[in-house]
């Protein structure tokens, strides 16, 4: 038996299932063709909403990628595959590097290298994070919506992580297409 996820706001008692289906069915409705006004009125919503929804799941495409992300245990398959689509700058490292790196530097060094990457990563319209659900939510919050998250587990991750090649070919072209 399915628990029924009820989240309460205030006063309100809110069917968070009834909400994520009503958001999949404008997202379908939209993907199938429908303009904004059309998928209002289907849905009872006005098109303000839509357009807004549409704003809060949108990525930038552009030519400018980023790909970083750890703990990944194929990072140099996965690296090679980043340089073989045009990827611009690739920041991966394994459980032991990433542990590595944390013991040869002070808390001042890694909070500055820290800062150094989000900056540099700023240029760039995309960025692919692989990392922890911790990590990647702060990232996007850091970043933005030019960030396309790829959780590999909840934080914290003790152990490194396969990545699936052909899912991260596949999502750096998406992000190249137009």
């Amino acid at each position: 038996m399915n628990a029924l996820n009820f989240v309460r706001i205030g006063e309100k008692l809110i069917d968070e299932d009834r909400l994520l289906n009503a958001v999949k069915r404008i997202i379908k409705l939209r993907s199938n063709g429908l303009s904004q006004q059309e998928t209002a009125d289907r849905v009872g919503m006005d098109r303000a909403f839509i357009s807004r929804l549409e704003s809060l799941g949108e990525i930038r495409k552009g030519e400018r990628i980023a790909l970083v992300g750890f703990p990944v245990g194929n990072k140099n398959e996965i690296y090679e595959i980043a340089k073989e689509e045009g990827v611009d700058f690739v920041f991966l490292m394994d459980d032991d590097e990433r542990w590595e790196y944390v013991r040869e530097r002070s808390g001042i060094e890694v909070l500055n290298d820290i800062m150094a990457i989000i900056s540099k990563l700023k240029i760039y319209d995309a960025v692919i994070f692989i990392g922890s659900d911790m990590r990647c939510s702060l990232v996007e919050s850091i970043l933005g919506n030019r960030v396309i998250s790829i959780v590999i587990g909840p934080s914290p991750i003790k152990q490194d992580a396969y990545i699936e090649p052909s899912d991260i070919r596949t999502t750096i072209r998406e992000v190249l297409t137009d």
